[in-house]
């Protein structure tokens, strides 16, 4: 079976793919900072490495196959554009050349769907659509971009596989990471929900889609893999209907959420770490919607059902929970 090289293993992407690959025989070697902090499956196939992207990992490199580079700086409060820089673009250059010198057959590279234009629920964004506001304004999404730019310039060189992901929801959410949406709505009588909107997709058919890149990805091109448009009002009054509570839908206004947007502008300039800005506030005004077209034509993905992720994150913190 294929030999894998994965990178950020311990998220909610990486620990799904550990636990599909290993299912279906692959073998796995993986460079993670702290080895305790997996929590997928165990398996005699599975090497885990104790090591940074910046350590000397390359002779780990050997004999493999393909690279799947899921790592990645995701937090939105840190102030400046360095840092992102370092882990999306630097790092992925490193990891990249490396590949290179071991004559590695494919690289497949984990980005955003946010680096990609939107649109809205009639005419949603696509693989030919530049990245625009509020999203060409976040650090994050231009590291990735950037990173995907110098990818793309190297696909005659190697295999490269770009692929896109909306917001992903599944199990194994340990950090937690995308899941706190579902911790805002869980168990709690009143939820305050922004204007916008977003595309969610269930980590598992991302997980699809890079088993499936394997063998149909062309090299050089993104692929959007989206799942449901679905506004923040719909996902909680989902998420309600899912776990059967009693509780209170209330939205919040543009004014509030830009107020607080600027008001994190001033505190970064201060030197604070805050999720607030204006940019990320934008955001959650935004109806950011896309299509998954490409990649059910080329990738040959079948979307399953958002609302079945949605159950799979509540079950997966309500079990978590009841392990303390």
């Amino acid at each position: 079976m294929k030999k894998i090289f994965i990178t950020g293993i311990t998220g909610l992407l990486g620990t799904n793919l550990a636990n599909e690959l290993l299912r279906q025989g692959y073998i796995i070697t993986a460079i993670l900072r702290d080895p305790g902090k997996y929590t997928g499956h165990q398996s005699n196939n599975l090497r885990l490495v104790k090591m940074d992207l910046w350590g000397h990992y390359i002779d780990y490199l050997k004999d493999i196959d393909i690279v799947i580079h899921v790592a990645a700086e995701t937090s939105v409060s840190l102030p400046g554009y360095k840092a992102y820089d370092l882990t999306n673009y630097k790092a992925t250059v490193r990891l990249f050349e490396m590949s290179l010198q071991q004559q590695i057959k494919q690289f497949i590279f984990i980005s955003s769907a946010n680096t990609i234009g939107y649109g809205n629920l009639h005419h949603p964004g696509n693989e030919t659509m530049q990245m625009k506001k509020p999203f060409a304004d976040l650090f994050y999404a231009q590291s990735k971009i950037k990173a995907e730019k110098y990818l793309q310039s190297q696909s005659d060189k190697m295999k490269v596989i770009i692929l896109n992901p909306g917001f992903m929801l599944g199990a194994y959410d340990s950090k937690p990471s995308s899941g706190k949406i579902i911790l805002m709505g869980l168990n709690k009588k009143v939820v305050f929900y922004p204007p916008g909107g977003k595309n969610f997709v269930p980590v598992k058919d991302v997980v699809s889609a890079i088993l499936n890149s394997f063998k149909y990805g062309i090299s050089g091109k993104r692929y959007l893999i989206c799942g449901e448009n679905i506004s923040y009002k719909v996902f909680f009054q989902q998420l309600k209907t899912n776990t059967g509570q009693s509780q209170s839908l209330i939205p919040l206004p543009k004014v509030i959420l830009y107020t607080l947007g600027y008001t994190g502008n001033l505190l970064r300039l201060m030197g604070f770490k805050t999720n607030l800005s204006s940019a990320n506030m934008k955001v959650l005004c935004t109806q950011n919607y896309y299509s998954s077209n490409l990649s059910q034509e080329e990738l040959k993905i079948k979307y399953t059902s958002v609302n079945e992720a949605i159950q799979e994150t509540v079950d997966y913190f309500n079990t978590k929970k009841g392990r303390r």
